[in-house]
């Protein structure tokens, strides 16, 4: 069985907004590395999120409404948390379902079957 330790950055550049907005529906609050994180254990390392991809992504949901924030001190180091407000839930469930429409897209202009992958079996 071929394991593809990493994603192309094409793939997760095109995917990341669902993804983060998937996750903080999920998880509720979180902050920037803890997202990471999350998505690296969900994947087993095969989505491996870069500040710098996650903090313009996560910016740009916030300047669209979609992202509350709020800051916590913890001694010395803050922590911005992000949740989502009402329209980052409808956004949320808009791009989910766009997403399932474009992989069965693919999936026909492909000519291939979708398997359930390691990803699926162990969440």
């Amino acid at each position: 069985m071929y394991i593809c330790p990493m994603y192309s950055s094409e793939l997760i550049k095109g995917t990341l907004k669902t993804i983060v907005l998937k996750l903080l529906k999920e998880q509720g609050k979180m902050y920037g590395y803890e997202i990471t994180q999350r998505v690296k254990e969900l994947t087993n390392d095969k989505i491996q999120i870069t500040e710098g991809a996650l903090y313009p992504t996560l910016h740009s949901l916030e300047q669209n409404g979609e992202l509350d924030t709020e800051t916590e001190y913890m001694g010395k180091r803050v922590r911005k948390y992000y949740t989502l407000t009402k329209q980052g839930h409808i956004t949320v469930d808009l791009k989910v379902n766009e997403f399932v429409d474009f992989m069965n897209t693919m999936k026909f202009l492909l000519d291939v079957e979708l398997k359930m992958s390691n990803v699926q079996s162990n969440r």
